[in-house]
């Protein structure tokens, strides 16, 4: 019998892993605000929600309800997040109006950045602040490294 996979197919590395007040709101709100796809939800015998994942273009983000028993604790425990997350889309001007629609407040219009993304920022509903982007241009390592940003 052959060991498995130390990183199952259709994940990487690092997923990110979000705390929710509401976690069936938020993957709701996440389909509507960014097209994502249910991979996988599993319940709580209260209903709330254990574990989910969610696709994210090729990336997978898991997510769950809070569990203040073993420290898992949503933004709003802590009067927000410290966290932000980047996510590469193929519009960025189109999902940050999409996000907006879906309840999301702009913290960054889109706009041309220096460094070749074309750039958005939105905060959810539950206080997590995601950067959208689009590649626009391609830079050398030497030409980033020296812009003054």
């Amino acid at each position: 019998m052959s060991r498995p996979k130390a990183i199952p197919e259709g994940y990487h590395s690092i997923q990110p892993y979000l705390i929710f007040k509401g976690a069936a709101e938020a993957i709701d709100f996440y389909k509507r605000a960014f097209g994502v796809t249910e991979r996988l939800r599993m319940p709580r015998p209260d209903g709330a929600i254990a574990h989910a994942e969610l696709e994210f273009g090729d990336s997978c983000v898991m997510l769950a309800d809070e569990a203040p028993e073993i420290g898992a604790l949503s933004p709003s425990h802590f009067g927000g997040s410290p966290v932000s997350l980047m996510f590469y889309v193929d519009d960025c001007d189109a999902v940050y109006r999409q996000a907006l629609a879906a309840g999301a407040t702009s913290n960054r219009e889109p706009t041309d950045q220096p460094y070749g993304d074309r750039m958005a920022g939105v905060k959810d509903p539950f206080g997590y602040s995601w950067y959208l982007g689009t590649h626009i241009k391609d830079l050398s390592k030497e030409d980033l490294e020296a812009l003054k940003v």
